[in-house]
């Protein structure tokens, strides 16, 4: 392999490149593999730092020594309905609004204020695998479409969805940009979905915590909710600023639902196990979407470079491909052609990767470039020489 790390960043730009130690900071990422010589790429947080302007709000806050019970600051909910409107084009309303400690609880919320015990709930496959759980913990039953791929990229089976529906499926979860295949789906194909879901009358609930990662520049962000009144009253979008701005420690999500209706039926759900988003969660976020506009740039062309570096170098590996990664700082890597389970034979060669069985998917893996370049040249390295010796 050919190794070619970039200059030094100029004086002033924001450094992505220094590797900055996260053992021995009960790192969920980095303690699974403690002792041991693997570069952890698998659970999706990154490995930089939050913006300075997160870093410099917390400090505040420390500094005025008072962590008690708190709620939403007016100044957050007018930046998220003003970064939902400028970023995504759709206009929401402040009581729209139901804050959550995490994307998680909120799938989970919605798998239990909705349909029946018993009915189902509807996703395609492969997919983040708390949504694949969520249905059962609220006792309900998961429905797998599976995702078709063309040879080029992954795409929603409209036909296997609109089969698949019966009277039992009153919800239906997608993730959009899609973990784990990196889809940024297009308007187009939002548009078929959402006419399924009214056509029988489903809850839709879209999550789209990876909203601020596309990182193709003729592509964009979409809310589902966003192409209509009619879909809007029937949806429950999720988001948070974690995944862009790396912040999945501070515990702060926030599920958008218009319809009166449903927002109460949702807010009946979490009382009494649902926890409150922290001071640090919100002021994290409000840091985060107010003031950190020059830092989500230079992050964006930074995973850009390091997503065009992980699709070359898979594709001159024996026995793996991959498709075009839209958004996300996710690979989804078809191991297919290895000759035995991929995520063992990647740990073995120092390389921790998701699972794909966990994503619905057996024989894949996933990896998280979001990280130094340095770092990732030296896990695809590894890659590479393991591939080569099988």
């Amino acid at each position: 392999m050919k190794r070619a790390d970039g200059a030094a960043p100029p004086a002033g730009s924001v450094d992505f490149d220094t590797v900055i130690s996260r053992k021995g900071t009960s790192s969920l990422k980095w303690d699974k593999y403690r002792g041991t010589d693997v570069i952890p790429m698998w659970v999706a947080d990154m490995d930089f730092p939050a913006p300075p302007a997160v870093r410099e709000e917390l400090k505040k806050r420390v500094e005025h020594g008072i962590f008690g019970y708190t709620v939403a600051p007016e100044d957050l909910i007018e930046t998220v309905v003003a970064t939902v409107d400028t970023e995504y084009s759709w206009r929401i309303e402040p009581e729209w609004i139901v804050w959550l400690p995490g994307l998680v609880s909120g799938l989970n919320v919605f798998c239990r204020a909705f349909g029946s015990p018993g009915c189902d709930v509807m996703s395609p496959i492969p997919v983040y695998p708390p949504i694949l759980s969520a249905p059962k913990y609220s006792g309900k039953s998961l429905q797998e479409v599976p995702l078709l791929h063309d040879g080029l990229r992954y795409t929603l089976d409209f036909d296997g969805i609109s089969r698949a529906v019966t009277d039992r499926t009153k919800m239906f979860i997608l993730c959009n940009p899609h973990n784990p295949t990196g889809r940024a789906f297009t308007e187009t194909e939002l548009q078929q979905l959402c006419e399924i879901c009214l056509r029988h009358d489903i809850i839709l609930c879209s999550d789209e915590i990876h909203c601020g990662l596309v990182l193709d520049q003729d592509k964009k962000h979409i809310c589902a909710a966003g192409l209509g009144p009619e879909i809007a009253r029937r949806s429950v979008t999720l988001m948070s600023p974690s995944k862009t701005y790396n912040l999945p420690g501070l515990g702060c999500s926030f599920a958008v639902i218009p319809d009166a209706g449903l927002r109460k039926d949702f807010v009946r759900a979490k009382a009494g196990i649902v926890p409150e988003v922290t001071v640090m969660g919100y002021y994290g976020a409000l840091a985060a979407y107010g003031r950190s506009s020059r830092w989500h740039a230079a992050l964006i062309e930074y995973l850009r470079d390091n997503r065009d570096l992980v699709e070359r170098q898979v594709a001159s590996m024996e026995g793996l491909n991959m498709s075009h990664v839209e958004a996300t700082y996710l690979a989804w890597i078809d191991a297919r052609g290895l000759s035995s389970d991929p995520s063992s034979f990647f740990e073995k060669a120092g390389v921790g990767l998701s699972e794909g069985r966990y994503f619905g998917s057996e024989g894949f893996v996933r990896l998280n470039f979001g990280c130094p370049r340095s770092l990732l040249w030296e896990a695809l390295e590894r890659m590479e020489d393991a591939c080569a010796r099988q």
